[in-house]
């Protein structure tokens, strides 16, 4: 041993690491000295869970609420309430929650609380305009149905008047060929009937009209309450709020034109037009009169 220590001072150099079973133990205590552990992290508590619950909740808030406004501007409907959310209160929980990254996590399941209460404040009025707009939605295309109901019904109602004016004054044509001339008697109007226009003939024509069209007294009791409503059976009432004409109201008073060109001066024409329509609309007077009833118009 004192020959290792003299060689070692003479030359400088450290002897051999397999010399003695002293060196070898210092060998491997010099080995385990220079390896770094491993540190592992540790998994987040159940603090740290619940902010990023409520910052992922606070994201989905502030989403749902851009999208109802955009979607309310963007059909251009009243909903009969502000069409806007109010999201400062949540933005600044969030925030607050976001800075309180660094502190202990004791801090956060206040703050994340509070990010919850906030988000379902936003919820909520998210889900009250939603609501609102669904319903203006669906307001408007049973409007648009009722609209569409109505032209088509006025459509059929002067057509089934046309139809009926033509095959009455081919029948009057008709009657007059096979007469050779002779007869004195004037021709009717163009709309059939007997040319009294007062609230008694054109209420005898309707009577006949009527029958024509296999309704009954019932039918007419209903013809005479809705037309004593709209005109007083005055062939020549006329609305100067709304321009509807004649005894049946017709809006414009042009559209009895379907059924004679006399429609301005002759009750049968207005009659004949007004039962056309609805037959068409409501299918029977007392129909249209339980209309009326109810709406205040047919």
């Amino acid at each position: 041993m004192l020959g290792v220590v003299a060689a070692a001072a003479l030359t400088g150099t450290a002897p051999a690491a397999t010399a003695s079973p002293t060196d070898l133990s210092t060998a491997r205590f010099s080995l385990a000295s220079s390896i770094t552990p491993t540190v592992l992290a540790a998994p987040p508590g159940p603090e740290k869970t619940q902010a990023e619950t409520a910052e992922t909740a606070a994201s989905t808030s502030m989403q749902a609420a851009a999208s109802v406004q955009n979607d309310i501007a963007a059909s251009g409907l009243d909903i009969g309430q502000p069409a806007t959310v109010d999201t400062a209160a949540l933005q600044q929980a969030t925030d607050r929650l976001e800075a309180a990254s660094t502190l202990p996590e004791t801090f956060l399941p206040a703050l994340a609380e509070e990010v919850a209460a906030a988000s379902a404040s936003v919820d909520q009025r998210v889900a009250e305009l939603r609501g609102g707009l669904d319903a203006a939605v669906a307001k408007k295309a049973e409007e648009e149905a009722a609209e569409k109901a109505r032209q088509e019904a006025e459509a059929a109602a002067a057509k089934a008047a046309a139809e009926k004016a033509a095959a009455e004054k081919a029948a009057s044509s008709s009657s007059s060929g096979s007469s050779g001339g002779g007869g004195s008697s004037a021709p009717f109007p163009s709309g059939g009937g007997s040319g009294d226009n007062s609230v008694a003939g054109a209420q005898a024509t309707a009577r006949d009209m009527l029958a024509g069209r296999g309704w009954g007294d019932d039918q007419f009791s209903c013809l005479v309450s809705l037309w004593n409503k709209e005109s007083g059976w005055n062939y020549r009432a006329y609305n100067a709020g709304s321009g509807a004409y004649g005894i049946p109201q017709a809006l414009p008073g042009s559209k009895m034109s379907s059924a004679g060109a006399d429609w301005e001066t002759n009750a049968a024409t207005q009659i004949s037009w007004g039962l056309g329509y609805i037959s068409g609309r409501y299918g029977t007077p007392c129909g249209a009169w339980g209309h009326s009833q109810s709406t205040g118009w047919y």
